[in-house]
This record gives C-alpha cells, structure tokens and sequence, in this order.
C-alpha cells in the first residue's frame, strides 16, 4: 500500500500519524478513571518514597484542573491525528499542500514541546532535575521523550530522510513593477 501522505514518509508517519497522537490522548482516560487524577498529580515529580495510596483525594480545584488538562492531552492528540489524516485524504495528489499543513501543525507542537520541557524542567526539585535515574515514567514522558519528538521535528524540517515539496524549497523572486 502506498503512503498517500507524502509530507510524512515512513517513521515520520509512524511517529506523528500513530505514536504521538495515541502518547497524547492515553494520559486522558489515565486521568479521568484510572489510576485517577490523584495518582497522575502525584506522579508529575518522582519521589523518593514512591508510596502511594488510592485512597488520597486532592483538593477538587486541583481535581477540576486535572481534568481539565486530561481534556486537553486529549485535545492535542486529536487535532493531530485528524488534521493529519485529512491532509492525507483532501490533498492526496497534492504534497505542497500536504506539507503546509504538516509544517503548520509541527510548528505549533514544536512550539509547545519547548514549553513543556522546560516547565517540567523548571518544576523539578533541583536534586530531582540532573538525576535523569531517579525520573519515573511520567517523568522522562514529559521531557525526554517530548526531547525526541521536538528532535524528529526538526530533523523533518531539515529534510532529513525525506524529500521535500514546500519548506526549504526555493521561492521564485516577485518583483512589483512601478506604474
């Protein structure tokens, strides 16, 4: 079968069109039902005593906004994934447009991968933060794998495995004449 998404060949695709979207919406239902908010706030700084009880309740403002940001991991996950999946079917025979809209939605996460990284860097007791041993799963989630992702962006910007149809191409020169 043919890959009709020309703008995102072989990894690229299975990264951006399958892993991504799917790494971004499994932490919503993780925070809605189970292990549960309280579990996810619990885990978003590793610690040394990794004790912790299902029975811990937050603060229902805490709670709300856990839910509110398990709607937004979910929000990511599909926009990418549909965004992509209609520039591949409405643009088939077209790879500029395909990659525009690509481009467009890389720059975006690519933007808010910065973000993320340092605010989870930034949020990390300073003992915690150089101690890349001592990171749990959400931890390494939030900033090395969101350091990997924010790398294959770049190198797809780069042209890096794959030919490119917009971005890095020449542009032809308009000159406006005077009247």
């Amino acid at each position: 079968m043919s890959n009709h998404l020309q703008a995102l060949p072989g990894f690229y695709k299975l990264l951006f069109f399958y892993l991504e979207p799917a790494s971004a919406i499994i932490p919503a239902p993780m925070i809605w039902l189970w292990p549960g908010a309280a579990w996810f706030h619990h885990e978003q700084i590793p610690h040394s005593n990794p004790s912790f009880s299902a029975s811990e309740s937050l603060d229902p403002r805490t709670a709300v906004a856990l839910w509110q940001l398990g709607n937004c991991y979910m929000l990511v996950g599909l926009i990418v994934s549909l965004v992509f999946r209609v520039a591949e079917d409405a643009f088939r025979d077209n790879p500029v447009a395909q990659e525009r809209i690509v481009g467009a939605t890389l720059t975006a996460m690519a933007i808010t991968d910065v973000a993320h990284v340092l605010s989870s860097l930034i949020g990390l007791p300073t003992d915690i933060r150089y101690d890349i041993f001592s990171w749990n799963g959400i931890t390494h989630g939030n900033i090395t794998f969101t350091t990997f992702v924010f790398c294959v962006r770049l190198a797809w910007f780069m042209g890096v495995g794959r030919r490119r149809f917009y971005y890095g191409q020449r542009r032809p020169v308009r000159v406006i004449k005077a009247r």
